[in-house]
């Protein structure tokens, strides 16, 4: 599966890493030059948890962190605190 966030979109995006060469100008150089950019890549932070659909059903989902923070996601619940056994009726 896909690294995206159900709930956000949010997936993996590209980008570079600049290699620096010299002294900054605040510290008394002449400034930096890039020497090098590599390709890199920006991955969100994906958790894989069990949520309440709309519908009301429970299923395991994949949903960034920032997703979870936001309260887009509800968790089931873990027990049945209200729980009482059925009894027999005669």
């Amino acid at each position: 599966m896909p690294r995206v966030c159900e709930f956000t979109g949010r997936k993996t995006s590209a980008g570079h890493t600049y290699t620096l060469r010299g002294k900054a100008k605040y510290l008394g150089g002449v400034g930096t030059k890039v020497t090098g950019k590599t390709k890199r890549k920006f991955r969100p932070n994906i958790q894989t948890l069990t949520a309440v659909m709309a519908d009301g059903s429970v299923k395991r989902v994949k949903a960034s962190t920032k997703a979870i923070k936001m309260g887009l996601i509800t968790k089931p619940l873990k027990r049945k605190y209200a729980y009482r056994p059925e009894t027999e009726s005669a």
